[in-house]
């Protein structure tokens, strides 16, 4: 079975291209032109996923967000928007998207994000957990930093644990000490590979490849957004920060 988009896009024009681009790519397309519609119809007939444009009449793409993930519909979305700015991005994040490509945009950017996220959502294989979960330790391209933390898996509940963090794969939820944090399904991706490399420094190119399935080049600040945005939701007064950067290189998680 063909996998299906819900397109949310005012512009006739760029609806109207992406429609026929999806279709021609092998997904099921469902296009209207509001939030309204695309509320009624993600309730109506759910997607595997959706792919929303930020500025629309009415209800846009924000407030579309907000009100499914209000409703606990975990589906991936993928934002359409011409609001390039750092506040914007987090705007989105904050609203419960996985993911953004900016206007204007190239179609297989869209169709690289689309499939990305898609991967991640896809059934969990009997050997273990897609996508970057499947990999425990350090790859060719990572660096080592300093004593490695104590880094724990039981396999019997899909926990694991590092630098006092705690993460249930299969209930996705994730503790800091006794704390539960919210995260959105990037950010828990995000973790979890840090998390299962905790001591290792993951160059960009590696977490981009793991995480969204494609290297978004040197001026991408996509990366840059998520790490920000897990940092506040990681970090509490008083506790060491967990999430490093190395200027040049990438991110390493470890307890100073």
């Amino acid at each position: 079975m063909p996998q299906t988009v819900l397109l949310a896009e005012d512009d006739r024009a760029i609806r109207h291209a992406l429609e026929r681009a999806l279709t021609l790519e092998g997904y099921q397309v469902t296009a209207v032109a509001d939030g309204v519609e695309a509320l009624a119809q993600a309730h109506r007939t759910p997607p595997d996923v959706l792919l929303l444009d930020v500025m629309m009449p009415g209800i846009d793409g924000l407030q579309v967000c907000r009100v499914l993930r209000a409703e606990g519909d975990r589906t991936p979305i993928l934002m359409l928007t011409a609001l390039v700015e750092t506040a914007d991005r987090i705007a989105g994040l904050d609203a419960g998207a996985d993911d953004y490509v900016v206007k204007p945009f190239d179609v297989e950017e869209v169709f690289a994000r689309l499939r990305a996220l898609l991967r991640r959502t896809s059934p969990v294989p009997a050997n273990g957990v897609p996508g970057p979960s499947t990999t425990s330790g350090a790859s060719t391209d990572v660096l080592r930093d300093g004593p490695q933390p104590t880094y724990t898996t039981t396999p019997a509940d899909k926990q694991i644990t590092a630098a006092g963090l705690r993460m249930d794969l299969q209930a996705r939820r994730v503790w800091r000490d006794e704390r539960e944090l919210e995260l959105t399904r990037t950010e828990f991706e995000l973790l979890e590979l840090l998390v299962r490399n905790a001591g290792i420094v993951l160059d960009h190119s590696t977490i981009y490849d793991r995480i969204w399935g494609y290297d978004f080049g040197p001026g991408s600040k996509n990366l840059a957004v998520y790490v920000g945005y897990l940092r506040r939701k990681l970090d509490e007064p008083g506790a060491p920060q967990l999430i490093h950067t190395v200027r040049g290189v990438g991110y390493v998680l470890r307890e100073d």
